[in-house]
């Protein structure tokens, strides 16, 4: 029975359509699994067997009536900044700790509209504010082949749920490679789509211009399925544009391949000063495995790479102290207790509920949105958010695709990026792709010498998702890597 926990979508629904389970038989087995997980690598802030056996029931009952679709019955999980009407949805942060959610997220009515049967919340660090998981107030999610390590943030619980086969596939956010991150360190599938591609309504938002909500899965496979049911235009969301939706999936099969795909190698990403050596070793093989495959590469630069992280840290600090201002004891949340004044209960509701990271993107984005500071530092990084989407412009007149690596480094030690920059800088190879709005994806490229996974990254156009996919799943065939022996 446990090899069912690693099945794909589609083999799963061949096996609930040919009765050989039931949805819920599938969906108490993975509950078990999560649970057994959760002891060791805290996946989760909160489970949800109750309502994920209800749902299952009702999924059964669709498969008796014939109306079920791929989805039907396949259980998931959701980072817990998506809203889901009666659920607890905490954002990772201790001044949401008992927020009830009164309404559901698009991208979770359009799931569960499809039948998928969402098992819980994952963990993740607070408000998406991080790249390991550490930051959250409910503890670190910890990575599934080492616990003594990160699994990357900010969506790690969710890349953990998934590595370990507590579910299927989940749900997660990206506002600077808060999936493709976690999904390298945890050795699977993380997919940033296009801004706007999917609804961002109901989900706590980090930065409102540049999050994105982004699924992460097993397989390139799985990843697009899930993507063609979220994808669209919702009258919901202003920011989702009435662009047509691929058959993703429909395009993968045995002729897919990378022949006479060029592939552009970003010297500022394989030169760059920090690589790890292990990192490099395992993108020189998977460059050489793709081009054995009959793609060609063409070094291409994006000098503007090195202006992404400052401008990346005006921008979203500046959009995150105005969200986060919502939070202020009075309305909903956490209420700190013994004050005597409203504007004492805003103070001290803020700094009691908030941890580090909030408070410091908090006063961060204040000054750079101050009077005389505006135009000095948030105007300027816009400027520089333009070039950069100019830029990768340019380059895909000459490439279908980009290839890098996801991170510059392996999965890291507990408490090694105790130093906010150093923090900052792993998502230097991930957070350009926000900023510009285009479209990537983080596949395993491979293992180091110590068993630790690396994600090889691929970057298409806006709304190119379709010829993302298809590149992606040809280089997994090709590449072909196994992941390294579960710690639990």
């Amino acid at each position: 029975m446990s090899d069912i926990l690693f099945l794909s979508i589609s083999e799963l629904h061949a096996k609930l359509e040919a009765k050989e389970l039931s949805c819920v038989e599938l969906t108490k087995r993975f509950l078990e699994r999560a649970e057994t997980v959760q002891k060791e690598l805290n996946a989760f802030i909160t489970l949800l067997p109750e309502r994920a056996m209800a749902q299952a029931v009702q999924a059964d009952k669709v498969f008796a009536e014939g109306r079920q679709t791929i989805l039907t019955g396949i259980p998931y999980a959701a980072k817990d900044n998506y809203n889901i009407a009666g659920v607890r949805t905490t954002a990772g942060s201790k001044i949401l700790e008992n927020y009830i959610a009164p309404y559901t997220a698009t991208a979770i009515i359009r799931l569960e509209t499809a039948g998928a049967v969402c098992i819980g919340k994952t963990n993740m660090d607070e408000f998406a504010m991080g790249s390991s998981t550490e930051y959250s107030a409910y503890g670190p999610a910890r990575n599934p082949y080492n616990p003594n390590l990160v699994p990357g943030g900010s969506s790690g619980g969710s890349a953990v749920a998934v590595a370990t086969g507590s579910c299927v596939f989940a749900l997660g956010t990206e506002t600077g490679g808060s999936v493709r991150l976690p999904a390298a360190f945890c050795g699977i599938v993380g997919m940033k789509t296009t801004y706007g591609r999917i609804s961002r309504y109901g989900i706590i938002p980090l930065a409102s211009s540049i999050d994105v909500v982004s699924p992460c899965a097993r397989s390139v496979f799985d990843a697009a399925i899930v993507t063609g049911w979220l994808a669209g235009a919702d009258p919901l969301d202003s920011t989702t544009p009435d662009v047509p939706i691929d058959n993703y999936e429909g395009h993968l099969n045995a002729n897919t391949s990378l022949v006479g795909k060029k592939l552009g190698i970003p010297k500022e990403y394989i030169q760059a000063e920090g690589l790890d050596p292990a990192v490099k070793q395992v993108m020189e093989k998977v460059m050489a495995q793709c081009e054995a495959a009959g793609a060609e590469l063409v070094e291409v630069s994006l000098p503007l790479t090195k202006y992404a992280l400052p401008a990346y840290y005006v921008l979203v600090p500046s959009e995150a102290s105005s969200n986060l201002a919502r939070h202020n004891g009075v309305t909903f949340g956490f209420r700190s207790t013994g004050t005597s004044t409203a504007q004492e209960l805003i103070e001290l509701s803020r700094d009691e509920g908030f941890g580090a990271e909030p408070k410091r993107r908090s006063m961060l984005g204040t000054f750079a949105l101050s009077s005389g500071y505006h135009e000095a530092y948030y105007g300027r990084a816009q400027k520089v958010r333009t070039l950069l989407r100019q830029e990768f412009e340019t380059v895909f007149k000459q490439v279908d695709a980009l290839l890098t690596p996801t991170s510059a480094m392996p999965p890291f030690v507990f408490g090694e990026k105790s130093d906010p920059l150093q923090m900052y800088l792993v998502d230097l190879f991930t957070l350009p792709t926000n900023l510009a709005g285009v479209s990537a994806i983080s596949i395993p490229g491979g293992v180091t010498p110590d068993g630790l996974p690396v994600g090889a990254q691929f970057i298409t156009p806006q709304f190119a998702e379709d010829s993302l996919f298809q590149i992606a799943y040809a280089a997994e065939h090709v590449l072909k890597v196994e992941p390294p022996p579960l710690a639990v």
